[in-house]
């Protein structure tokens, strides 16, 4: 019986160091400081053809989104998603980012721009009709980043509730995320 015990009791060790070594990995790979022009890790993207269970994962608390394949961790990014308001309901804040299991979709553009907001961004891809993934900001010039919002990426909360990435992993996004990844939106 003692032996069934150390048996269970190392295969569970082994399992948790094997997660753990994962999230570590990926630690050590994060680069810091954290630069928009650049992309969050120091490797080369994963290539999402090879993955059977893609989805990504919007964590709002820790300002990351992470690229998964099942439950093994592909990616991390450091995001920032929208602001944080007082809900008049509850009285609690909350950000102004949807909460939930989402889809992308098959709208991408290069560009876009919000002239009622003076706000743009580039390389999007929608999840959920106008939220989207895209670059940190700019203002009404396609490359003038507003580098007070892009210093926040990673840190805190800066957007009217889109995902904003780093430039690199933005257009990364754009270009090779499928139609119909799930995203959940958590925090």
């Amino acid at each position: 019986m003692k032996s069934l015990l150390r048996g269970w009791i190392t295969l569970v060790a082994v399992l948790l160091m094997s997660v753990g070594a994962s999230a570590s990995t990926h630690a050590q790979h994060m680069r810091t400081p954290i630069d928009w022009h650049k992309s969050s890790e120091t490797v080369a993207y994963p290539d999402v053809k090879q993955a059977k269970n893609l989805w990504i994962k919007v964590d709002l608390k820790h300002n990351r989104t992470y690229i998964y394949d099942g439950s093994k961790l592909l990616y991390t990014m450091y995001s920032s998603a929208g602001i944080y308001k007082k809900n008049n309901a509850s009285g609690k804040k909350q950000s102004v980012t949807p909460t939930g299991t989402f889809h992308v979709q098959n709208i991408r553009k290069d560009r876009v721009y919000n002239p009622s907001l003076g706000l743009g961004a580039n390389y999007c891809i929608s999840w959920n009709g106008d939220y989207m993934f895209h670059s940190v900001v700019t203002d009404q010039r396609p490359h003038h980043y507003l580098k007070d919002d892009a210093a926040k990426l990673g840190k805190a909360p800066s957007s009217p509730g889109c995902v904003c990435l780093s430039i690199p992993d933005a257009q990364w996004m754009e270009h090779n995320l499928p139609t119909g990844t799930k995203v959940e939106v958590v925090g």
